[in-house]
């Protein structure tokens, strides 16, 4: 390194996918200034691990990562510059500077558009400043090479403050972006090959409360489905207690948009869903999954769900699993419930061990895969459209891709049966087989 300027720039992002687009922002202004980007830590002058800090088994990933890479920087007997950004070191940063001493710079989730500043100086620091960076179609972003699907975030931060939730003091809260950044930066991804575009933000369906002449996401929505070059617009993060008639219309109107809708309930108790400030009940829960299938019978729904939160007695839980049995929802995924420094459910008693917790959690799974099985084998002989994304090692199954059914990381994937495949592609197939998350295919010619 000269003057104390790293060169090869390494990024190992943690967590969720609002901060994987950080972490490609982070990139691309590296990237912008001179930097190389490295794919291994030991090619790098610097490493940036962007951490989560969401629940506990997040913060442990997180500090596992960086306790190895400071005994790796101990090893090498050269220059590192070792930094920690993201949500844990906007929550634990100041106290973490003196307990990780081989760590260089911890950075908050507000300085993730001064990076290249940050990287520049070489007094160690905590820089934990108000947490209100939003990005915008300006940032350059460095994603996978070839990558056919990418993530736009159309909003940062939550005003919701679920009692179980850190995210408004470590993300801050709600801020959209206009209607028209997002639809540039919607283009310049098209332009770069990307098929598949997925809209995230903390709650995609509070976008645009906070504008001054509150745009529509309905409306974004069919402002994007016109963009030439994309394929798929899958929405995420919906929350059951914004989601409107508007927004369903919009999916079902545009058959560039997957009709996919993830829905993350949490609970279907109303005693549960007050205590956690979910502003839904479980009648308008229920309401909306059936106004979903009723304009798009063949939608896929996801939910995630917590189980052990205070108060979940016996008698809840069962409730919940009646739900999931009555619902049948085509995926789904489980968190333990986590107490949370900060939150206001910490006060609550801790009535449930952590072993009822995973018991709970594990029940619910358990029927789930019985669900998922049922919903997938009615899939066999139907023709999808799949997104190939990589080739896989197995001899039968040569690539790997996703129909619209199912999100990346999420959900289960389609595997597709001895074939020359392109990456990157959307190819029709006939599912032939399936089990419990993935289904199996073969392309249809012609």
């Amino acid at each position: 390194m000269k003057n104390n300027i790293p060169s090869r720039l390494h990024i190992i992002s943690l967590g969720c996918s609002k901060n994987q687009i950080d972490s490609e922002v982070m990139g691309g202004q590296a990237f912008s200034s001179g930097m190389t980007i490295v794919d291994h830590p030991d090619q790098a002058d610097v490493i940036i691990v962007n951490t989560c800090a969401f629940i506990q088994p997040a913060k442990e990933e997180a500090l596992e990562v960086i306790l190895s890479l400071a005994e790796e920087k101990k090893k090498r007997g050269r220059d590192l510059k070792l930094v920690v950004a993201g949500c844990l070191a906007q929550r634990y940063g100041k106290e973490l500077l003196a307990e990780i001493p081989e760590v260089d710079l911890f950075i908050g989730t507000g300085e993730v558009g001064n990076i290249v500043s940050h990287l520049k100086k070489s007094k160690r620091a905590a820089v934990i400043t108000k947490p209100d960076f939003l990005m915008s179609a300006n940032h350059e972003r460095v994603l996978p090479p070839h990558t056919a699907s990418a993530y736009l975030k159309i909003s940062d931060g939550c005003s919701n403050c679920c009692t179980y939730c850190a995210i408004p003091s470590i993300r801050g809260s709600a801020r959209s972006r206009t209607p028209a950044d997002i639809l540039r930066e919607a283009q310049t991804l098209a332009d770069r090959g990307v098929k598949e575009i997925i809209l995230i933000g903390q709650d995609t369906t509070a976008y645009g409360r906070d504008l001054k002449n509150r745009p529509k996401l309905s409306d974004l929505l069919g402002e994007m489905a016109a963009i030439e070059g994309i394929s798929w617009i899958r929405l995420l993060y919906a929350h059951p207690a914004h989601i409107t008639t508007d927004v369903l219309e919009a999916i079902a109107s545009h058959k560039k948009i997957c009709r996919y809708i993830d829905l993350p309930v949490q609970h279907i108790d109303d005693n549960i869903l007050t205590a956690m400030n979910r502003k839904v009940s479980a009648s308008r829960i229920v309401e909306i999954i059936g106004e979903a299938r009723s304009i798009m019978p063949d939608v896929a729904l996801r939910t995630s769900l917590i189980v052990g939160f205070p108060g979940e007695t016996q008698k809840r839980f069962e409730r919940l699993l009646d739900f999931i049995r009555e619902i049948r929802f085509d995926h789904l995924g489980v968190f333990i419930y986590s107490r949370e420094e900060g939150t206001a459910a910490a006060a609550l008693p801790p009535r449930i061990s952590e072993k009822e917790k995973e018991r709970r959690r594990d029940v619910i799974m358990s029927e789930q895969a019985d669900i998922s099985h049922a919903i997938n084998q009615r899939l066999i002989g139907t023709i999808q459209e799949v997104l190939i994304e990589e080739k896989n090692d197995r001899a039968d199954d040569q690539f790997v891709g996703r129909c619209r059914r199912q999100a990346p990381e999420v959900d289960g994937v389609t595997y597709i049966k001895k074939t020359g495949a392109k990456i990157g592609r959307i190819v029709k197939c006939k599912i032939v087989s399936a089990d419990d998350y993935d289904l199996f295919g073969e392309i249809i010619k012609g």
